[in-house]
């Protein structure tokens, strides 16, 4: 516990004397405005959906047609996070920007999509909106 002490009392103080803060990115993630419908896929297991506004739709093989629950919508640094809960579960579901594959298809998408289901492994996959599209074949 002693040998944290210094550490944490630096922190302190330079949180204190602003150093430091003006090297943090502290404004919100704007690459994806709030009306914007994003859309997301992953791959093993297939999985995708989309959100809009407070509302997502969330789909499987199982269920085609998905199941649709209430959002928030959180706009961090880097990214976009929805959560929510699905039959009792919760569902995170974060957007960051980057150049994504679903592996499966040529498409080339600009957001990275991460799946956090309940208790489960999480999920990888790719998102895209209408103002950020992906590139490729609109048939995969």
């Amino acid at each position: 516990m002693r040998a944290t002490t210094p550490i944490l009392l630096a922190m302190t103080l330079s949180a204190c004397t602003g150093r430091g803060a003006e090297a943090q990115n502290t404004q919100a993630f704007a690459a994806i405005d709030a009306e914007e419908t994003v859309r997301f896929v992953g791959t093993e297991p297939f999985w995708g959906g989309e959100v809009t506004g407070t509302r997502l739709t969330y789909s499987t093989p199982e269920n085609v047609d998905g199941a649709t629950f209430r959002v928030e919508r959180f706009a961090g640094n880097n990214g976009l996070s929805f959560s929510g809960k699905l039959d009792g579960a919760s569902f995170d579901l974060m957007v960051t920007p980057g150049n994504c594959s679903d592996g499966m298809s040529d498409r080339r998408f600009p957001f990275f999509a991460t799946l956090k289901l309940g208790d489960r492994d999480p999920l990888s996959g790719c998102a895209w909106t209408d103002r950020k599209p992906f590139e490729g074949s609109q048939e995969p």
